[in-house]
C-alpha cells in the first residue's frame, strides 16, 4: 500500500471512529440528546474539526445521521441534524486559528438550523406566557445553550487538550495529518 493510500485509508478509519463515537453518545445519552430543552454531549466533538480537518468534519456528520435514527422527529433530524453538524464543523475547520470564535459560531449554526425546525415537533416550554408568541425563538435559544455548553465549553476544552503540542506530537508519530497546533 503507498503512501496516499494509507494516508487515506486512516482518514477513512479517523471518520468512522468520528462517527461511532458520536452516534454511541448520543444513543447512549439519548434522554438528554432529543428535546427542545438538550444537552448534547456528542457536540463537542465538533471542535475537534479544527485539529482533525475533513475526517472529523465528516464523521460528525454521518455520526448525527446515525444517532438521529432514534430521534423523534423523523426526517428533519435525518436532514437537516447532519447539515447543522458539517456546516459548524466547516466553519471551525476554517476558524480553526480563532478556535473559540469558532465554537460560538457553530453553536449558533447548530442553534438557528436545529432550534428553528425543532419547536414544529417537540412541546416547547412555557417560559414567562411567550412560548405562545415565538415558540421557534425558544427552540432556538434553547438549542443554542445547548451548543455553548456542548461546543464552547466542552469541546473548545477538547479542543484545547488536543491541540497541545505532545498530543499533536503522538498523532503525527501515528501518521495522522493534523491542521492546528497549540501556539
Amino acid at each position: 500500500m503507498g503512501d496516499d493510500e494509507q494516508l487515506n485509508a486512516k482518514k477513512i478509519a479517523l471518520s468512522a471512529t468520528f462517527a461511532t463515537l458520536y452516534a454511541a453518545a448520543v444513543i447512549v445519552l439519548a434522554v438528554i440528546s432529543f428535546s427542545i430543552i438538550q444537552l448534547r454531549i456528542a457536540d463537542c466533538l465538533i471542535p475537534l474539526s479544527a485539529v482533525f480537518g475533513w475526517p472529523a468534519i465528516f464523521g460528525v456528520t454521518i455520526g448525527c445521521f446515525i444517532g438521529n435514527a432514534y430521534a423523534p422527529t423523523g426526517w428533519a433530524d435525518y436532514f437537516f441534524g447532519p447539515l447543522a453538524n458539517f456546516i459548524a464543523g466547516f466553519l471551525i475547520f476554517k476558524l480553526r486559528q480563532r478556535p473559540l470564535v469558532g465554537c460560538i459560531l457553530g453553536a449558533a449554526v447548530v442553534g438557528l438550523i436545529v432550534g428553528g425546525y425543532l419547536w414544529m415537533f417537540l412541546p416547547v416550554p412555557e417560559l414567562f406566557g411567550i412560548e405562545r408568541l415565538y415558540p421557534w425563538l425558544i427552540s432556538v435559544i434553547s438549542i443554542f445553550v445547548s451548543g455553548l455548553i456542548t461546543q464552547g465549553v466542552l469541546g473548545y476544552s477538547l479542543l484545547k487538550t488536543f491541540r497541545r503540542p505532545n498530543i499533536i506530537g503522538a498523532l503525527k508519530a501515528y501518521g495522522l495529518e493534523t491542521y492546528a497546533e497549540e501556539k
